[in-house]
């Protein structure tokens, strides 16, 4: 195959997945590829799997010598491209999907023509890309903004599930980073993404990761909180190994309710923002934080459920603690995958409907 033909195999491929990488009419994704990939690795890449597959296997269908596969190989995981793992069958490797995935992994290599490149091809593609269920992201609430008398669930206790790991880091958000690059950046704090880990010592000596202690990452997690952004995490149950702190002039998935008119385009938490009419003064702070235009002034807060997330920042706000979190009526809770390959087989389900 020549050069296009490797990048519109690559690009078929990343769609075939269930995360998508929709294409457009402009064909910017095959320009957006090949800011990271050689048209070799292109072609290599366009026939990995998204599950691990053993080495001597991809030599095989590429077409091209061991020693050819395994420079690409080396060369693309350098790049956070794909990912690599030894076994008792030696090598094996898997191709990450665009969103989340690879791009996630380029916030150091991110310069000017990346970022203009992304901002066209999301323009083009949001909407294909963040309309399946399920979603990539839930929200997940400030814990200290739930009620005192309503039990966390599991999935939602953000500070248990950071104590059950064993290594934590903080990272520049790549949003952030993209919208400054192109001259539309925000004022909200940019190393604010945790990444998690259950073994130990994980980060030490990654490049562009800032190793923390638990406490620290606590820290982030505050520091986000009282900056008005809000907690999203993988859109399952288990192994959760990131905590991103997001905002709507940035993310480049909540961007989706105000640029592609998604208004599920983040699984909403299972609580919902209740006001003491008694107490509320009408100050109306917390609208103005309010990234889902959610709340609105009549004398004193009104909450909107179907635009609430239940994310909590409105109640850390309120000078008058007069707003708190309730649990949501259960047929209103949505349901959250166990794992991420049950999120996987219900995006592909939902894809096949869509």
């Amino acid at each position: 195959m020549n050069d296009n033909e490797n990048y519109q195999a690559l690009a078929a491929r990343l769609d075939s997945f269930p995360q998508r990488f929709p294409s457009t009419a402009s064909g910017v994704e095959f320009k957006l590829l090949a800011q990271l990939f050689t048209a070799s690795e292109a072609g290599l890449a366009a026939k990995l799997s998204l599950a691990y597959t053993p080495l001597d296997e991809s030599v095989t269908k590429s077409g091209i010598s061991k020693s050819d596969v395994r420079s690409h190989i080396k060369s693309m995981a350098g790049k956070g491209l794909i990912n690599i793992k030894h076994g008792d069958k030696g090598l094996s490797v898997r191709l990450l999907p665009f969103i989340v995935g690879f791009y996630e992994n380029q916030v150091s290599r991110m310069d000017e023509t990346f970022a203009n490149l992304f901002e066209e091809y999301y323009r083009e593609a949001n909407h294909d890309l963040l309309s399946v269920t399920p979603q990539f992201h839930r929200i997940i609430p400030v814990n200290e903004t739930v009620n005192d008398k309503v039990e966390i669930l599991p999935e939602d206790n953000v500070i248990e599930l950071l104590s059950a790991k064993s290594a934590w880091g903080v990272m520049d958000c790549i949003c952030r980073k993209q919208k400054a690059l192109i001259g539309e950046g925000c004022d909200h704090p940019v190393r604010v993404c945790l990444v998690l880990s259950e073994t130990p010592n994980a980060f030490e000596g990654i490049g562009g990761i800032e190793a923390l202690g638990l406490d620290g990452a606590l820290d982030v997690l505050d520091q986000a909180a009282a900056a008005g952004l809000v907690h999203t995490v993988s859109n399952n149950k288990g192994d959760i190994s990131y905590v991103c702190n997001c905002c709507t002039c940035s993310c480049g998935i909540l961007r989706g309710i105000a640029e592609a008119h998604i208004a599920n385009v983040v699984a909403r938490s299972a609580y919902l923002a209740q006001v003491s009419d008694d107490i509320c003064t009408g100050c109306g702070i917390c609208e103005g934080l309010c990234q889902f235009d959610a709340i609105t002034i009549l004398d004193v807060s009104n909450i909107d459920p179907d635009c609430c997330v239940g994310c909590g920042v409105c109640v850390r706000a309120c000078p008058e603690d007069a707003i708190s979190l309730s649990m949501r009526l259960s047929e209103e809770i949505l349901p959250v995958p166990n794992s991420f390959e049950d999120w996987l087989e219900e995006r592909e389900k939902a894809r096949s409907n869509y």
